[in-house]
C-alpha cells in the first residue's frame, strides 16, 4: 500500500525571512492559530526539507540575501509544482509577485499586511495541498489494488478478510459467506477459487435468488438428454458459488444436500448419479440461523455448508476504507470512459465520509461513475442543494474527517492526532464544538 512519508504526517508551514523579528511575530501568530510553523532564516536551509512528498506549504519573503524569494519558489516549483507558496512582498516588489502568481504561486501578500490575512491564505493552501496529498496516496494505492484483484481496505477488519481469505483457500474446505448486499461476497468466493489449486479450472456462479423455480431445478442439475450438463456439473473439478443461497427453494435444497454430502450429483431423468470433485462456497445476506429457524433454510445444508464461515463487513464498520475504494472505482470509470481521472475535491470528501453508504460497495462504485462522468451535483457531498452556506460545509465536513480518524484509530486520540495534523488543544477544543463523544469510540478497546 502507498507508504509515502506524507500519509499521516502533520501539515506545516515553512516560514521563510531573513528578519529575525518579523519571523518571530509571524512564528507566534500561526501557533497561536493551531498550525505548526518551522522558521527558517536560510533559504538554502528551508530548501533541504522539502521533497515531493512535503507535507505541507512555504510562506516566504521576498527580498533575502543569496536567494530571493522568487528564486527559491521556482526552485520548489521544480521539485513539486503542487507545493503552494505564499510571497511575502514590499510595495515596490508587487509586480515580481504578480509575475510570480502567473507561474504558479499560490498567493502573496503586500507588506504591511494583518497576521490574520495570511494565516487565512496558509490555511486556504494547506488544505489544497492536503487534498493533493490525498488523491496522489489514494490512486497509487488504487493502482497497487488494481493488479492483485483485490480485496480492497486498509482498516484491520479487511487487512484480518484478507489474511482469512488466503488461508482458507489453500485448505479447499466448503466456505459460508455471510455479508449484507452490496459488501463484496461473490469477490470474496472469486478470490477463494484464485487463491487456491482449483485456479486453472471452472469458476460456476449460479445466483439462486434469479433463478425462476419453474427452471432452477434444470438449471442446477441439468437434463438426462439435454445438450449441456447442469451448473453444478460444469463446476466439476472447480468452484460452485451459490450466491444468496438463503432464496433457495425449500424443494431445491433438499437436492442440494445430497450434492454437498456425497459430492455426487443426477440429472433430471438419469438412472445413474455422477460424481463431482467440487469446492462450494455458498454465500448468504441474512443470518442463516434465523432462516432455519423460521423454516425456510434446512438446518442440515446449513450444518453442511457451514464448514468455515467468514463474514465480509458493511461499510459502515470500515468507514476509513471508503476513500481507498472511491478511488479504485473513480479511476476504474474513467478508463471505462475514456475520461481523465478527476480529482477528488473537498465536498466529494466530505461526501465519502459522512454519507452511510447503505449500499455499500456498490454504492461507492456508482457513485464513483457519476463523479467520473462530470454530472451536475456529484461532486458535492453536502449541501449539494445549495442549502448550506460554506461555513456550514466546512463544518459539517471538519466533524465527518475528525469522527472517521476517531473510528479508524478505534479512539485512540493520538492516533487521531497524527492522521488529523492538528495540536492537542486545538483537537479537544473541535471535539467540544462537533459534540462528539469519544468514548463512543473506545468500546471494545482494552
Amino acid at each position: 500500500m502507498a507508504s509515502g512519508k506524507s500519509a499521516g504526517a502533520t501539515m506545516r508551514v515553512l516560514l521563510v525571512d531573513d528578519d529575525t523579528t518579523l519571523r518571530g511575530a509571524l512564528a507566534q501568530s500561526f501557533e497561536l492559530a493551531g498550525i505548526e510553523v518551522e522558521p527558517h532564516a536560510d533559504p538554502q536551509g528551508a530548501l533541504a526539507t522539502i521533497d515531493a512528498d512535503f507535507a505541507g506549504m512555504v510562506v516566504t519573503d521576498i527580498r533575502m540575501p543569496g536567494m530571493d524569494g522568487t528564486e527559491l519558489f521556482r526552485r520548489i516549483a521544480a521539485i513539486d509544482a503542487d507545493i503552494p507558496v505564499i510571497l511575502m512582498t514590499g510595495h515596490g516588489d508587487v509586480p515580481m509577485a504578480v509575475a510570480a502568481l502567473k507561474q504558479g504561486a499560490f498567493d502573496f501578500v503586500a507588506k504591511p499586511f494583518a497576521a490574520d490575512h495570511l494565516i487565512a491564505s496558509a490555511q486556504r493552501a494547506l488544505e489544497m495541498r492536503r487534498l493533493v496529498l490525498e488523491n496522489r496516496r489514494l490512486r497509487l494505492a488504487a493502482e497497487e489494488a488494481q493488479g492483485a484483484y483485490p480485496l480492497i481496505g486498509e482498516t484491520p477488519v479487511m487487512m484480518r478478510l484478507r489474511d482469512m481469505v488466503r488461508q482458507v483457500a489453500q485448505a479447499d474446505v466448503d466456505v459460508l459467506i455471510e455479508g449484507e448486499t452490496g459488501t463484496g461476497k461473490e469477490l470474496v468466493a472469486l478470490l477463494l477459487h484464485r487463491w487456491s489449486a482449483r485456479r486453472t479450472r471452472p469458476f460456476v456462479a449460479v445466483d439462486c435468488a434469479a433463478l425462476p423455480e419453474t427452471i432452477a431445478e434444470g438449471e442446477l442439475f441439468g437434463q438426462a438428454h439435454g445438450r449441456t450438463p447442469g451448473r453444478i456439473m460444469a463446476a466439476n473439478r472447480g468452484t460452485l458459488f451459490l450466491d444468496e443461497v438463503d432464496s433457495m427453494a425449500l424443494a431445491l435444497q433438499g437436492r442440494m444436500l445430497r450434492v454437498v454430502e456425497e459430492r455426487e450429483v443426477r440429472a433430471i431423468g438419469a438412472e445413474e448419479r455422477q460424481m463431482l470433485d467440487l469446492r462450494i462456497v455458498a454465500a448468504a445476506k441474512s443470518d442463516l440461523a434465523g432462516a432455519v429457524a423460521e423454516g425456510r433454510f434446512r438446518a442440515d445444508l446449513l450444518y453442511r455448508l457451514d464448514a468455515v464461515r467468514l463474514r465480509v463487513p458493511p461499510l459502515r464498520e470500515r468507514r476509513a476504507d471508503v476513500p481507498l475504494l472511491f478511488a479504485h472505482f473513480l479511476r476504474e470509470a474513467a478508463e471505462r470512459f475514456g475520461r481523465e481521472v478527476p480529482m477528488i475535491d473537498a465536498d466529494v470528501e466530505a461526501r465519502l465520509l459522512s454519507h452511510d453508504w447503505p449500499g455499500n460497495v456498490r454504492e461507492v462504485r456508482n457513485y464513483a461513475g457519476r463523479v467520473a462522468l462530470g454530472l451536475p451535483g456529484e461532486g458535492s457531498g453536502v449541501g449539494s442543494d445549495g442549502s448550506l452556506s460554506l461555513p456550514e460545509r466546512v463544518e459539517r465536513f471538519e466533524g465527518a474527517t475528525i469522527r472517521a480518524a476517531l473510528e479508524e484509530g478505534g479512539g485512540d486520540v493520538r492516533a487521531a492526532l497524527v492522521t488529523l495534523g492538528i495540536p492537542r488543544k486545538t483537537f479537544y477544543d473541535k471535539i467540544q464544538r462537533h459534540g462528539i463523544d469519544l468514548n463512543a469510540y473506545r468500546q471494545g478497546r482494552g
